[in-house]
């Protein structure tokens, strides 16, 4: 039998569904967010345990053939690799399964190479934010005390 060994140095990054879900598929390739993000390379996907409220979302599902109710909620589903971000231009919006502009200003963060895990993980760690890790705390590794001697 094949075991998940999960990569403990992986940031997880919240999404809510149907968007996580059109990511794995790569139907997705554009996240759109208020704030730019400096990170790069693999992260985690955590499905958040609340569906998106957006009627965009809605309409995303509807023409993906996808049925909310039946996806995966509260576990860490994939990973993905951010490569890029930058401003959202409407350009983007087909990319980020958006039918119209948003209002403010957003960027897009870039993905790719979409991997489903075999099966979802759960997290020992609660998200308490957008980014988090889902097996350490925050920060990472031990705690490294100087003794005098």
């Amino acid at each position: 039998m094949n075991r998940i060994h999960p990569d403990r140095s992986l940031i997880a990054l919240g999404v809510r569904q149907p968007w996580v879900e059109l990511i794995l598929r790569g139907v997705k390739t554009i996240e759109v967010r208020t704030v730019a993000t400096k990170i790069r390379g693999p992260i985690y996907l955590y499905s958040s345990k609340i569906p998106s409220t957006l009627d965009q979302a809605a309409s995303a599902a509807e023409l993906h053939g996808l049925d909310v109710d039946e996806l995966c909620y509260g576990q860490l589903v994939g990973t993905v690799e951010i490569v890029d971000c930058r401003p959202l231009i409407d350009r983007d919006l087909e990319a980020a399964c958006l039918s119209e502009p948003l209002s403010g200003k957003h960027y897009t963060w870039c993905l790719a190479n979409p991997l489903r895990l075999e099966s979802p993980l759960d997290v020992r760690y609660l998200p308490y934010g957008v980014w988090f890790y889902p097996f350490q705390r925050r920060g990472g590794g031990e705690k490294r005390r100087s003794r005098k001697r």
